[in-house]
């Protein structure tokens, strides 16, 4: 415990700087500031014994992992049931559910396979009392029994686009849209998506800077009924 403190410590003032930076590109209320706080807390004393996050994001903690989870509602601002699929160390599924405790009705399924991972994600929901589900379960074998009624599915460092449409498309009903948080390579992935899809992509800069887009979809449709989409490998970004 000692050790941790004292890297809480040493990390605190680059945090602090970090922080304010974040919440100028994505401000919130006082409330889910309060349980970000609470949220970034939780995960630093968890990073000592589970690898949530790169360490060498630490010091950006809350630019390069939170404001880049929270832009993602400014696209979809009347979205209130997220799905997110492979919420790894909590981005964007803890942080989205943050901010959902003050939507009437906002609620976030998080899907991880990891154990270690969604026993931190149960203990993140518990600790911020954000509205949220986790379940333990590997996203291709198990779509058919995700909720079907979600206004938005995510996901950041997965998977590789076309593997992330395939998970989508059974759950992207009339009105639903997915946001998937893709890097510099985001050109090529739609390239290789558009080998099995019909897309109207919309893509968004990053506002954290760098080279991060968001994809944005409301439409999927098979290029070809017959096709298959082949087998991608998991791209931890985080």
């Amino acid at each position: 415990m000692a050790q941790r403190s004292q890297a809480t410590i040493i990390l605190a003032p680059a945090l602090d700087a970090d922080k304010a930076a974040a919440l100028q590109l994505t401000p919130v209320s006082r409330e889910t500031e309060a349980r970000l706080d609470a949220y970034v807390a939780l995960l630093l004393q968890w990073q000592a014994k589970t690898n949530l996050v790169a360490p060498s994001t630490l010091a950006n903690l809350w630019t390069r992992h939170i404001a880049d989870s929270l832009q993602l509602l400014k696209i979809a601002p009347t979205a209130r049931r997220w799905l997110d699929f492979g919420s790894g160390g909590g981005f964007p599924g803890v942080v989205l559910a943050c901010a959902m405790a003050e939507v009437e009705g906002g609620h976030v399924t998080l899907v991880e396979r990891n154990a270690k991972k969604a026993a931190f994600l149960r203990e993140a929901l518990r600790v911020t009392g954000a509205p949220g589900t986790v379940i333990l379960a590997d996203i291709g074998d198990n779509v058919d029994s995700f909720p079907q009624d979600v206004d938005c599915i995510t996901a950041r460092a997965v998977a590789p686009l076309h593997q992330l449409i395939s998970f989508a498309e059974p759950l992207l009903r009339p009105g639903a849209k997915a946001l998937f948080l893709k890097g510099q390579d985001v050109e090529a992935e739609l390239t290789e998506a558009t080998k099995y899809w019909k897309l109207s992509p919309r893509l968004h800069a990053s506002l954290t800077g760098g080279q991060g887009w968001i994809v944005e979809l409301d439409a999927i449709e098979r290029q070809d009924q017959s096709a298959q989409t082949p087998t991608g490998t998991r791209h931890d970004r985080n």
